[in-house]
């Protein structure tokens, strides 16, 4: 038997070597030595932390030289957060329209008054142009007027058009909101027809925020406008104002700046209504057409005499 082992054996010791298939085993060697200390240098041992260990019962030196083995920075005892402010949170010494403005005569006792009360607020008004000034050298009351109309102009335009991207770049983050409130699913149609009275500003004023080098400017315009403004509601239905009538229009808007960003620009941040401003007109309310109930028609019911039968 044995010699029968041999024999089918013995063909496969007479192969040459390079006709031998390398195969594959249960180790975990490779099957070329070559490059054994590069392989292994490929792999890092590391010592993995022990998630279930209890930091209260290690000692203070203990746990500062694991973390400084591990890399790790003590925590802090406060938390520091990085933030921007782009805009202030409302309207620092607003401006008071005087009663009657826009209407009452040059020659009356009320536009007397307006005018004085007007050079008395007029001194603060002209240091906070010339801080202004201090930061922006090319600043002018003339251009900054015809700017602003500009920008009172395209952030309307954009509402109207419900671009909202473009409404960014004309309102800070605090009309924004108000801007966009009430004209979900709603079409608004504005045009601006010309100026009544040429804009200027009545107000200006300068503060500074967290720190004395962090400045913002807000600049209060007067416009006296004509204009065109029709709302309609999502059925197609108009709900305020009128596409044909123009109606005269007397506003304060307040234009803000950040003046120690050296990218900030002048953006509406807010509109002052005065106490003495007769109210609006309110909007009319449109529901959803209920359907029609159904038609019920009432038939007369003959009446009928029992015949007698004739005795």
């Amino acid at each position: 038997m044995a010699n029968s082992i041999l024999s089918k054996i013995n063909p496969i010791w007479k192969l040459a070597p390079s006709t031998l298939i390398p195969l594959r085993t249960t180790t975990s060697k490779h099957f070329n030595p070559k490059y054994k200390k590069h392989r292994k240098m490929k792999y890092m041992r590391l010592d993995l932390p022990d998630m279930n260990e209890d930091d209260s019962k290690i000692s203070p030196e203990k746990q500062r030289q694991k973390m400084k083995e591990r890399g790790v920075m003590p925590p802090r005892p406060w938390m520091e957060r990085p933030f921007y402010i782009s805009a202030t949170g409302g309207v620092f010494e607003g401006y008071v329209p005087p009663e009657g403005d826009g209407k009452a005569s040059i020659v009356s006792t009320t536009r007397a008054k307006q005018t004085v009360e007007l050079l008395e607020k007029k001194s603060k008004s002209m240091m906070a142009i010339r801080k202004i000034k201090s930061f922006d050298e090319d600043y002018d009351t003339k251009e900054f007027v015809q700017e602003a109309q500009r920008i009172y102009i395209n952030a309307h335009e954009s509402l109207a058009n419900n671009d909202k991207y473009a409404l960014r770049k004309y309102v800070t983050e605090k009309a924004y909101p108000e801007f966009r409130h009430n004209s979900h699913l709603k079409t608004i149609r504005w045009k601006f027809l010309d100026s009544l009275e040429p804009p200027r500003v009545v107000h200006a004023r300068c503060t500074d925020i967290i720190s004395k080098d962090n400045i913002f400017a807000q600049v209060t315009v007067r416009f006296h406008t004509r204009q065109q403004l029709a709302v309609y509601d999502r059925f197609g239905r108009l709900i305020h104002g009128s596409e044909i009538i123009a109606k005269d229009v007397l506003e304060y808007i307040v234009f803000e700046k950040h003046l120690s960003n050296l990218y900030g620009v002048w953006r509406i941040h807010d509109k002052i209504i005065p106490d003495w401003a007769p109210p609006k007109d309110p909007s009319k309310l449109t529901k959803v057409r209920p359907p029609p109930e159904p038609v019920v028609v009432q038939v007369e019911e003959e009446a009928v005499q029992p015949a007698i039968a004739d005795k």
